[in-house]
């Protein structure tokens, strides 16, 4: 046996000595020691760069550093926003606990340009702005307790359409850069990422054309400016000019972010310009394909996919609309509405395509929430409301308060408990980084949720096939047969059509899927624009009836208990879909819809809580989704 053992030893040893020697006389050249060979080639990720991780967050938060926050109640800074958004526990306004159940992976501090920084300013009797003769007369009238009456001056001043604080570069510049300031201290690449932003709040005639500003860059070139304000133009071609100087200048990278169409009354995305009232033509989508290449389609002012009056065959076109009018008094006239949600918007993208050989309006989607609190709640049982005033208690304002149509007639009015709580901007990249993600959003691979977490990941191509979906590569391979959202697909091959991967996996803490849907849009033979809503993937064994459409999920929301199961709808829903009716001279786009089991609205959880009275004209229960940005199709 011992013989046996050492002859073994030896020929281990016989075997094994030379490559010792080799691998010394290799680290002696090297003089490396553990140095690796030049091809290793073990692990294959330090080549792989696609995207392979979603990352969910806020482009559209508030703080007291917004006027119209801060002046009504918000007392938290960007500093206690961003704590939050990073899941620390923290007071609200109103002195309410609040935290979330899931941190954010990155989110824009939105402020507004307009009197940036003016309540925060105020309070700390900043020299510069109490020797304004503005800042003198806003703090006697706080000093004297009358906050309605500072209010109410600083409104009337604003809506005159000039700056009280005209010349007082150094009184914008120090609240600024306190922002930048609270970015770049917040932003941990890898962690969390704090991006520097802000809001441009054109409200031309009191409609709705407001641009989020978000930065590629840091604070150093950053705080060479001074945000570009509607009181230097409520023009957003003048915007892009703004935009294109400082790219020039900095040799940093910037996009815009358009919100709100639905209270535009009209004019988001009118046939005109704003203010030159000049059809629009290629220049002009050339530019605003450039500089916008995302629209926020669903918020708390409501979601502004469809529209039941522009697609009367979508069953789910009616979600969280707001319909009645502006901001302001001037109510809404059904010819406004075409010129006002996305769906229809990128329909006539196409045609302005067809036309001068540029869409203006090929964006992708993501939701944000627009909160005024420095809260970015977006979940149906934890949400803060609009602003502070309504913050969760059971005091009537938090229902009643009038936030839409303000000054107007009482049916044009919309009333705290119609907002909604939403949303979040999905993100498909590889880093948590601001380039990353910026980059991202740039070449629109991001998705709108109202305020889940769905994952949701879509490929296009035209060589896919149902077992793509078994692939244990599956991304991978998306990438290298085809497209993801926000990508484009060039003319067919012969005798082939668009095929998609289609992949969505429910919120981890969430509600069950209900079904997944591909929206189509295409101009017919004779130019005019067609949609249709396809069922592509649904939960249980429901079957089409005879008018094609799905029957209900089913519902099992306990409203006096705001309660549900997931007892219905799929933890997990995959599909590989053809077009059926693909013609290949006809332009086209296709995104995905997912929607989530019926889930009880926040209105019903605060019924429940406070023991109020559930109102009587919103829904007792929800189906959240997400929408993920089109693929467009160019012969």
């Amino acid at each position: 046996m011992r013989s046996n053992q050492r002859n073994s030893h030896r020929a281990l040893v016989t075997a094994v000595l030379p490559l010792v020697l080799a691998a010394g006389a290799a680290l002696a050249q090297q003089d490396a020691p553990g140095a690796q060979p030049k091809k290793s080639g073990y692990s294959p990720y330090p080549e792989v760069t696609h995207p392979n991780r979603v990352y969910f967050g806020d482009t559209h938060l508030h703080t007291s550093f917004s006027a119209d926050a801060g002046m009504i109640g918000n007392t938290l800074g960007p500093e206690e926003a961003y704590r939050f958004a990073k899941g620390e526990t923290v007071k609200s306004s109103t002195g309410v606990t609040a935290r979330l159940a899931r941190p954010l992976d990155f989110m824009v501090v939105a402020d507004h340009a307009e009197n940036l920084g003016l309540a925060p300013l105020l309070m700390a009797k900043d020299p510069g702005l109490m020797a304004t003769e503005f800042g003198r007369e806003l703090r006697k009238r706080i000093d004297a307790g009358d906050l309605p009456g500072a209010w109410d001056y600083w409104s009337k001043a604003k809506s005159a359409g000039k700056d009280p604080l005209a010349g007082q570069q150094q009184i914008y510049r120090t609240a600024w850069q306190k922002l930048t300031d609270a970015a770049e201290k917040h932003n941990e690449p890898g962690r969390f990422t704090a991006f520097i932003g802000f809001e441009w709040t054109s409200a031309y005639e009191r409609n709705n054309l407001h641009r989020n500003v978000i930065f590629r860059g840091g604070k150093k070139n950053a705080d060479t400016i001074i945000p570009f304000s509607a009181f230097d133009s409520v023009d957003p071609e003048d915007l892009w000019k703004w935009m294109a100087s400082y790219e020039q200048r900095t040799g940093e990278q910037l996009l815009a972010i358009p919100h709100n169409g639905n209270l535009s009354n009209g004019l988001m995305f009118d046939q005109v310009t704003l203010t030159a009232k000049k059809p629009l033509d290629r220049d002009y989508a050339q530019r605003r394909a450039r500089w916008e290449p995302l629209y926020e389609v669903t918020q708390m002012k409501g979601t502004g996919e469809a529209h039941p009056l522009l697609s009367p065959n979508d069953e789910f076109a009616n979600f969280e609309i707001w319909d009645k009018g502006q901001l302001g008094p001037a109510p809404k006239t059904k010819d406004m509405i075409p010129r006002e949600y996305a769906r229809e918007a990128l329909k006539r993208g196409m045609a302005y395509e067809a036309k001068f050989g540029v869409n203006p309006f090929k964006f992708g989607m993501i939701g944000s929430s627009d909160s005024h609190t420095s809260l970015a709640t977006t979940t149906e049982d934890n949400f803060f409301g609009k602003v502070a005033a309504v913050e969760p208690s059971p005091d009537p304002i938090r229902f009643n308060e009038v936030i839409g149509g303000i000054g107007g007639k009482p049916e044009i009015a919309i009333y705290a408990r119609q907002t909604s709580a939403s949303g979040l901007a999905a993100v498909w990249a590889r880093d948590n980084t601001r380039e990353a993600l910026w980059d991202a959003m740039a070449r629109r691979e991001v998705y709108a949720t109202s305020g889940t977490r769905l994952v949701v990941r879509v490929f296009a191509g035209y060589d896919f096939s149902a077992r793509d979906l078994e692939r244990s590569d599956f991304a991978a391979n998306g990438y290298a047969k085809g497209v993801p959202m926000g990508g484009e697909l060039k003319a067919a091959p012969a005798g082939k059509a668009p095929n998609f991967l289609v992949v969505a996996r429910r919120d981890a803490d969430g509600a069950n899927i209900d079904r997944l849907q591909v929206v189509k849009g295409w101009l017919d033979k004779d130019g005019k624009p067609q949609e249709k809503v396809y069922d592509v993937a649904w939960s249980g064994n429901r079957k089409p009836g005879k008018d094609g459409k799905l029957p209900p999920v089913g519902n099992t929301v306990n409203v006096a208990d705001a309660s549900y199961t997931n007892a219905i709808g799929a933890p997990y829903l995959a599909t590989h879909w053809k077009d059926p009716a693909f013609d290949p001279k006809q332009r086209a786009f296709y995104y995905v819809r997912v929607l989530e089991i019926p889930t009880p609205r926040w209105t019903t959880y605060d019924a429940k809580f406070f023991k109020v009275a559930l109102p009587k004209d919103v829904p007792a229960s929800i189906q959240d989704r997400a929408y993920t940005s089109p693929i467009w199709y160019t012969p």
